[in-house]
């Protein structure tokens, strides 16, 4: 099983635990403006993937699945869980794998497959002859908003140096996990709540990534994150947070919690 690194979980005592997954070469920074909002209404905690953050590095191979025990066995008893990118696929896997624990999920900027097979393999491929530093440039423009890096350079900054400082064959497993991971064809096995958010300037996973799980998950509810792009809870923090309570709140009453 991958190796992953989750927070000590803030919140009010005896509040719902949500979960809190990032994207491929990103770390728990990613939710830095989000959490404190979050943790208002729920005991929150956020998870590193392998070689990134605090989590250490492996060498590996590892499913999107196993990602997804990792997470599960990290945690004890029921949870919510919201993931961005590679941490939302984590939540499709978390749905279908763990339905009797996982309550709801948010899979945010995100989908059932992402990119293509040859795509992440061009990109593992890149990565182990160049490192993630050769990623900054591209990755700055996918991961942001437009004026998001001007208004906020500190936070922007630090995600990118945490893209640089993510251990070069653990991004390079997280793409060939990615490579094999659709489970288009299985949306219709999930029974817990799953809420798909796109970001309005995400071309990484746009619309219709978030459509095709709001129309093959019997219980999804889809939307958009005004402001953002693949990084939502850095371009929009308040709005990520006020969508991920909202659908929360309301899932955990649905069930008579």
């Amino acid at each position: 099983m991958p190796d992953i690194r989750a927070s000590a979980p803030v919140g009010p005592d005896g509040a719902p635990l949500l979960v809190l997954g990032c994207s491929l070469g990103t770390s728990s920074i990613l939710w830095e403006r989000a959490l404190p909002l979050l943790a208002q209404r729920f005991r929150v905690s956020v998870w590193d993937l392998p070689g990134h953050g605090a989590a250490p590095a492996s060498a590996d191979a590892f499913s999107v699945a196993e990602l997804a025990d990792a997470v599960a066995g990290a945690y004890s008893g029921d949870f919510l869980y919201a993931g961005v990118s590679l941490g939302g696929a984590v939540a499709l896997e978390l749905a279908l794998r763990y339905g009797r624990r996982v309550r709801a999920v948010a899979a945010m900027c995100s989908g059932a497959r992402i990119g293509t097979p040859d795509g992440w393999a061009e990109r593992a491929a890149q990565v182990r002859a160049a490192g993630t530093g050769s990623l900054l440039s591209v990755s700055a423009a996918r991961w942001f908003a437009p004026g998001t890096i001007a208004d906020d350079p500190d936070l922007t900054g630090r995600l990118l140096h945490a893209l640089r400082d993510a251990d070069d064959e653990s991004y390079a497993r997280c793409c060939d996990a990615l490579a094999r991971f659709d489970v288009r064809e299985r949306l219709g096995d999930v029974r817990v709540p799953v809420l798909a958010l796109w970001g309005e300037h995400d071309a990484v996973t746009p619309e219709g990534s978030a459509e095709e799980i709001g129309q093959g998950v019997r219980h999804a509810r889809v939307g958009r994150v005004d402001g953002a792009s693949h990084l939502a809870p850095v371009d929009a923090p308040a709005e990520t947070a006020r969508l991920l309570e909202d659908f929360f709140t309301r899932s955990l009453t649905e069930v008579g919690s």
